[in-house]
């Protein structure tokens, strides 16, 4: 066996550590960016919400990141800025107006409970930033704060005819045409889904929310025979959303504000791209169509295809038996 002399060990120990220093000082001026856009929109609340905010969430998600000397050291300085980027996109407490009034309270109940369970802020963003933890107390601030935004509302629709029943008859039929919602995919919004059979109901508790899912005939006749994989077209769901108000002294949860109407339409070949199901989401009174881009449907089926059995549809009755007859 041959063994390296001293000298030759010095003279690789000297290569490894000038290679790394190379790789290391390439790293340092190849490192990502992190550019902070004017705020458009700011976080609204009371001063001493906001506040707890801004310690612990702004960092990651506004336009107001105060980085530490070591956050901009490579390789953590890749770390910062990816995580930065998918925290502003979950949520940006510099651009917050942009969010529907509902959709904003679904999310601030999701920090809650994000915060409640310890995962926010990220323990190891905590670890290096210690200031950012929440105290009992401050969580205690901020779940006065969600729970008292969840007051009772119109239903959804409501908007719409109140706007009609201010305009003259002749005009109504014209005025209603032009605004029914309708997503960029070409799924609008419709009332008669009021009138179908309730097929389920759930709750997420990790953003205090609660749904009643609705479908048509072709929808409850498929279920019935366990013709659901796949769905026959002609087949639409219907979710129902509200948020969730605080529990009353005996326990009961009644629905709050709404938040939004999603809709699942089966039709093989007009979205063959999405499985066969086309999507739309409608939020807040005024039914706003989620989604600037058809491409939005992408990451509704991506989500999905986690419930590929129940030919892609969450919250399917496992019984014919389960079904609300209303």
């Amino acid at each position: 066996m041959k063994f390296f002399s001293q000298n030759q060990i010095k003279k690789i120990a000297v290569i490894l550590i000038s290679s790394w220093f190379v790789v290391y000082s390439l790293m340092q001026f190849s490192a990502p960016t992190i550019s902070d856009p004017i705020a458009t929109g700011e976080f609204k609340g009371p001063m001493e919400v906001k506040r707890i905010f801004e310690r612990a969430c702004y960092d990651c998600h506004s336009n107001e990141t105060k980085l530490q000397w070591f956050d901009k050291i490579a390789p953590f300085s890749y770390m910062v800025s990816a995580d930065i980027h998918e925290a502003r996109k979950r949520y940006n407490f510099s651009t917050w107006d942009t969010i529907a009034p509902a959709d904003q309270e679904v999310k601030l109940w999701y920090m809650v409970n994000m915060i409640e369970a310890g995962k926010m802020p990220l323990p190891k963003y905590a670890l290096l930033h210690p200031k950012a933890k929440v105290t009992e107390k401050e969580l205690l601030i901020l779940k006065s704060y969600v729970t008292g935004l969840s007051t009772r509302n119109h239903s959804p629709g409501d908007t719409m005819k109140i706007k009609v029943a201010k305009v003259s008859f002749q005009e109504r039929k014209k005025i209603n045409h032009n605004m029914v919602p309708t997503s960029i995919n070409g799924i609008s919004y419709f009332e008669d889904y009021k009138n179908w059979k309730v097929i389920a109901s759930t709750n997420r508790i990790d953003n205090g929310t609660m749904r009643l899912v609705y479908g048509n005939d072709i929808t409850v006749d498929a279920i019935r025979a366990n013709r659901i994989n796949p769905w026959p077209d002609g087949a639409i769901i219907v979710k129902v959303v509200w948020n969730v108000q605080p529990e009353d002294k005996d326990g009961n949860v009644s629905p709050g504000n709404f938040n939004n109407i999603q809709v699942m339409v089966k039709d093989h070949k007009k979205f063959s791209q999405t499985e066969g199901w086309g999507f739309a989401r409608f939020s807040g009174l005024d039914l706003k169509p989620y989604g600037d881009h058809v491409s939005f449907a992408t990451a509704c089926i991506d989500c999905h295809r986690l419930v590929t059995n129940n030919g892609f549809v969450f919250d399917v009755p496992t019984q014919k038996t389960d079904l609300v007859i209303k």
